[in-house]
């Protein structure tokens, strides 16, 4: 299969990575199945589509109608069959990924590729649950979705030349730019940026400067354009939290989350999603 040869994809999950994908897929023209097994996710998730449509100055009214009509949604993981391709973008747990991945490999046609959206667990581990690992490849798109030029593809053990080429033609499709990673904890973009933040609340716990210095002197002494701080409450403490975990068991104690980060997570402080982490918000 060619990239040009995408014409169906499914995306498993309706959440914020999820229904970022559909966006993206179906304003480049492909016809979008949006699964979740919760109806009430789908509702949130075309909300949010919506919503990203009418801000993307690139796309009119008319131009936003037709590309909605382009998404259909499911709570059924049987309307799958017939997709290309399919980005799975569930919870970010690696026995539910199997599951997901072990009915996709049942459900869909023998030439559909399977897609993982992971950010850090193993893109190997993941395809063991299918009997098609060769067709099986890591798609990591930057959140949001729609705003972010760039997707990490990921290469597991037994993934086919064919598929990464495939997964980077899809992607450059979308008018993303790609890098690529071999599947090793973290890949490239979490292996390096988790450690950046963690050391930042370290640094903010310890009290080697105010969370507002911390962040004003990473963003104006590297070009970033948040601070470390300021991109884990983005992000989401929880999320962050369970990344550099990930990290630490597989790579030790360098990884070894914040104390504070862990305090946070704990007392439901998660971000911009709640409304106060580092920072605070309005909801």
């Amino acid at each position: 299969m060619e990239p040009a040869d995408i014409q169906r994809v499914g995306v498993v999950g309706a959440g914020t990575m999820g229904s970022g994908i559909a966006q993206v897929a179906a304003t480049a023209g492909h016809d979008v199945v949006l699964q979740d097994v919760d109806r009430a996710a789908l509702e949130r998730g075309v909300d949010s589509v919506e919503s990203g449509l009418a801000r993307d100055d690139d796309v009119g009214p008319g131009e936003a109608e037709t590309v909605r009509d382009r998404i259909s949604t499911t709570t059924e993981m049987e309307q799958l069959a017939g997709t290309d391709l399919v980005v799975e973008a569930v919870v970010e747990r690696l026995d539910i990924k199997q599951d997901v991945f072990d009915s996709l490999d049942r459900l869909c046609d023998d030439e559909t590729v399977l897609g993982t959206n992971t950010s850090t667990l193993s893109i190997t581990t993941i395809a063991a649950a299918t009997e098609r690992p060769s067709q099986v490849v890591g798609v990591h798109f930057m959140n949001p979705v729609p705003v972010m030029p760039g997707v990490e593809v990921v290469v597991g053990e037994h993934t086919a030349p064919e598929t990464t080429g495939l997964a980077h033609g899809f992607a450059e499709g979308l008018g993303k730019t790609t890098w690529e990673s071999a599947d090793k904890p973290g890949f490239v973009v979490n292996r390096v940026l988790m450690p950046w933040i963690n050391e930042g609340i370290r640094a903010y716990d310890e009290g080697v400067a105010s969370k507002a210095d911390i962040d004003a002197g990473l963003r104006l002494g590297t070009n970033a354009p948040m601070g470390p701080l300021e991109l884990a409450d983005h992000i989401g403490l929880d999320v962050a939290l369970h990344a550099t975990e990930t990290l630490h068991e597989e790579l030790g104690d360098r990884y070894r989350p914040a104390y504070l980060l862990k305090r946070k997570v704990e007392a439901g402080d998660l971000g911009k999603k709640t409304g106060r982490g580092f920072y605070e918000y309005e909801n």
